[in-house]
């Protein structure tokens, strides 16, 4: 309607639309206001998501505890509603049984915390993280190179998951200067995921 009001008249516009001329104009009264709330309501889902990234754990109720001690005054509900928005869902953490069971394969700690590399691809990690573009969330899965601090693949996703860093992997796998055997690292934080490979 904004961008057609300047070639084809408001009056003709609001016309063909149906829309009364008195509705128009208090839309357009209270667009700074709606704008303002947009805004704050972006800000409301960058802490929410950072709080979920640090507690996944956390429902809504203790979502809402955090908000509020964060300075965001915002009830039940609506945490509830942009939690869905966002789909954060809280990890729920089974207490594991007890078990005699030795698994037959034990991937071994490669780094050890010896992260100084003395050749590229000797030592690569990965990890998770999330960014927007003002007005969704991604997720990002990065791989970095330990010898120069190169990023050497990413992948974006809207699903944080086992296949977001797996893509990311096959990724790194298409680059000319890929060579293997090489010891990879990877952490995704909200996955859960530890895995180390010889590929």
């Amino acid at each position: 309607m904004e961008e057609l009001r300047g070639s084809h008249g408001i009056t003709r516009l609001l016309t063909i639309a149906g829309i009364p001329r008195a509705s128009y104009y208090k839309w357009r009264a209270t667009n700074p206001e709606r704008e303002a709330r947009r805004d704050k309501d972006h800000g409301i889902k960058e802490h929410m998501m950072a709080i979920h990234f640090a507690h996944p754990e956390f429902g809504y109720p203790r979502m809402m505890t955090a908000l509020w001690e964060a300075g965001y005054k915002v009830n039940h509900k609506k945490v509830s509603r942009i939690m869905s928005e966002l789909s954060i869902q809280s990890v729920i953490r089974r207490k594991r049984k007890q078990s005699n069971y030795t698994p037959s394969v034990v991937y071994p700690n490669r780094l050890k915390r010896q992260f100084h590399a003395t050749a590229p691809q000797q030592k690569m990690v990965t990890d998770i993280t999330y960014i927007s573009d003002g007005k969704k969330f991604y997720y990002l899965s990065v791989i970095q190179d330990l010898f120069n601090n190169e990023i050497v693949a990413w992948n974006l996703s809207e699903r944080n998951d086992v296949e977001l860093v797996l893509d990311t992997v096959k990724e790194w796998a298409k680059k000319e200067t890929f060579r293997k055997p090489c010891s990879i690292r990877i952490r995704a934080s909200n996955t859960r995921l530890r895995h180390t490979t010889r590929n």
